[in-house]
């Protein structure tokens, strides 16, 4: 069998409920054991299983049914389901570069490595549409055009939107944090007032209390 069934049990509970098909001929169609068909038959499995009709969704053919019922050496060929399309997980496609843009991507290869050097090269690949090459070149100077390479942020070279770098540098800095508490290394909350004596500020010395003004009322005070 080539093309995968959908929900193989509830299409093998609506075979065995509305056909004459062996088991054998179901269990090869739906890709299970001939023991969990038998099963299914004497109502030991999928009790509470809906059957679901391959014919209605496009799984089968009313024509190939008649012939495995005709024939019970036949084995039954699945039509391609028009769902089953729809729930394939769908790859991304490669980031395309307009040809006009694609010189501006070592600038920000560049500023990455300057300004963001936690970002993985797996990442910074994705969302740039370049190669690990090409940023290993830029890192180590050996890019053919090095001399002319300034770090400038993809979203003013239009490489990128604000929200997607906002997102790599985000998941970048939060991998940081957890691969840093689970090597023990603690960065500093903020600044720490250190004492005087390891600023090299001298603290002067108070200036002596002026007792003119209490001389003058205590001697104004013994006279009365």
């Amino acid at each position: 069998m080539t093309t995968d069934i959908l929900m193989p049990k509830a299409t093998a509970v609506w075979l065995v409920d509305n056909t004459s098909l062996t088991f054998e001929q179901i269990a090869e169609f739906c890709g299970l054991h001939p023991l969990e068909v038998k099963g299914i038959a004497d109502g030991e499995v999928a009790r509470d299983i809906r059957g679901a009709d391959p014919i209605a969704n496009g799984q089968l053919s009313r024509e190939e049914l008649d012939l495995a019922e005709k024939n019970a050496s036949h084995k039954l060929v699945a039509l391609k389901s028009r769902h089953a399309e729809y729930l394939k997980p769908q790859k991304k496609a490669p980031r395309y570069t307009p040809v006009s843009r694609r010189q501006d991507r070592p600038d920000a290869i560049a500023w990455f490595l300057r300004n963001h050097p936690e970002v993985a090269d797996s990442q910074l690949a994705r969302i740039l549409g370049t190669t690990k090459a090409t940023i290993d070149q830029v890192r180590n100077r050996t890019h053919w055009n090095s001399a002319n390479i300034k770090p400038v942020d993809p979203v003013t070279l239009g490489l990128s939107t604000q929200l997607e770098l906002d997102a790599v540098v985000k998941k970048a800095a939060d991998k940081k944090a957890k691969d840093d508490k689970r090597k023990g290394i603690v960065e500093p909350e903020g600044a720490t007032l250190l004492p005087a004596s390891e600023t090299g500020v001298v603290e002067h010395d108070q200036p002596e209390e002026d007792h003119t003004l209490e001389s003058v009322f205590e001697d104004e005070h013994d006279e009365d």
